[in-house]
């Protein structure tokens, strides 16, 4: 597993290079294009291979806002405040 302050990053085959967010559960991540960060999906990981689902821009806050309520609730003070300066440069 990637440490908590590795960057990763995804090949879409449209779009290009995406940026991953944040976890959003076990198989699934949300990533963003890595330079407008306008555009946003749900990568899922399993068996099967990886699926991309286009996101709008308020359902990926929604997914962001979520994680970050289930790490300030678990005590994930680190992850927390890392996620929390992703979510203000790509939201606010």
């Amino acid at each position: 597993m990637n440490p908590e302050n590795a960057e990763t990053y995804i090949n879409h085959p449209t779009w290009g290079l995406l940026y991953k967010i944040c976890m959003v559960d076990e198989n699934q991540d949300l990533f963003t294009t890595l330079y407008a960060q306008r555009l946003f999906f749900l990568v899922a990981n399993d068996v099967k291979g990886v699926k991309f689902q286009s996101l709008g821009r308020t359902e990926a806050r929604m997914m962001l806002e979520n994680r970050l309520r289930t790490l300030r609730r678990s005590g994930q003070s680190q992850e927390y405040d890392q996620l929390q300066s992703v979510f203000q440069r790509t939201f606010q």
